[in-house]
């Protein structure tokens, strides 16, 4: 099968010839589809998170059509069309699993980190960490769901019952949880790198109420804030925007040092909390809310052999809406 591999970090993804991996008991082969492009994909292969299981396949947002299945797999079967996402495995016996929490699982495994992952041909992944793709969703509009989507929506979820949002960066995470704020009766405030007008007027098409640059205030004081984008320096920007009792959601599995601020921004009952991961329930629901929406991605396409220039194009700012690598035509 070919793949594009990472042999070290800070180096450009190499198109290799690998061997179809065989499922263990409890795995799925799949013949992949489609695989959306993360900003943690950049984060690995930029040296920002440090324990990648070289050499490695990155890509944690996959669709693939079953081919193979485990003796012990229960739940899929050959044909049928289904989703990975970032977290891989856990341990199924600490406290953080036997609670629901396997998110903060410390011997958790993580697709296209410690886990082969999408940008390849074929894959193998642990069944009970999949999720079936709804009706609807081609694979390359479904790909993006996968992180940006689910863990998302984890963020989202923090927010509690907050009626006017602000997002910080809009990239793939941003532009669908839009959808799925507005579909729930939120208020939508986006903030872009400023003077990113495009970005902006992108924003506003899916309905956000406002879009400004980060070195603005947004018209009303906010009920909570997602910073997506990886900046730490963000959080006392993002504190100044808040309305007392509000929230701070840190979605991103890297950011930059948060910088030293003032007390002042944080008193008045304001938090700042971070998003590890996602659950599998996390998946189940927001599947389910994606396909109410419906939302949809806008997705910029890529072949898999083009997977470091659509790593940079990411990087840069170069698009809009969610990044994916078309595997299979």
């Amino acid at each position: 099968m070919r793949a594009m591999l990472l042999e070290k970090p800070k180096t450009p993804l190499k198109l290799v010839d690998l061997p179809i991996p065989e499922p263990t008991s409890s795995q799925v082969l799949l013949q992949v589809e489609a695989c959306g492009v993360c900003r943690t994909d950049l984060h690995i292969r930029d040296g920002e998170l440090t324990h990648p299981h070289l050499p490695l396949i990155l890509g944690h947002q996959i669709v693939g059509i079953v081919t193979g299945v485990g003796s012990k797999v229960k739940n899929f079967k050959i044909g049928d069309c289904v989703g990975v996402p970032w977290l891989g495995g856990c341990c199924d016996a600490c406290e953080y699993c036997l609670s629901g929490r396997e998110n903060l699982c410390d011997h958790g495994t993580f697709t296209g980190y410690q886990a082969q992952g999408g940008f390849a041909e074929y894959a193998v992944a642990n069944a009970s960490f999949c999720f079936p793709i709804p009706a609807g969703f081609s694979p390359l509009q479904a790909a993006p769901l996968l992180c940006g989507g689910l863990i998302g929506y984890r963020a989202l979820r923090m927010t509690g019952n907050a009626k006017k949002l602000g997002f910080y960066g809009f990239g793939s995470s941003a532009h669908l949880l839009t959808q799925a704020a507005v579909y729930q009766g939120k208020s939508v405030y986006v903030f872009t790198r400023p003077g990113d007008e495009r970005t902006q007027a992108f924003a506003k098409t899916l309905k956000a109420i406002w879009a400004g640059g980060t070195d603005e205030l947004p018209p009303v004081e906010l009920d909570a804030a997602i910073i997506f984008a990886p900046a730490g320096d963000l959080v006392p920007t993002a504190l100044k925007a808040l309305a007392k009792g509000g929230v701070v959601v840190c979605a991103g599995i890297y950011m930059s040092d948060i910088p030293s601020f003032p007390y002042s921004l944080l008193y008045g009952e304001r938090m700042i909390r971070s998003v590890t991961n996602l659950t599998r329930q996390d998946g189940n629901e927001f599947l389910a809310l994606a396909s109410k929406v419906p939302i949809h991605s806008q997705v910029n396409v890529y072949p898999l052999e083009k997977a470091n220039q659509a790593l940079d194009d990411l990087k840069q700012g170069k698009v809009n809406g969610s990044v994916v690598l078309q595997i299979k035509d």
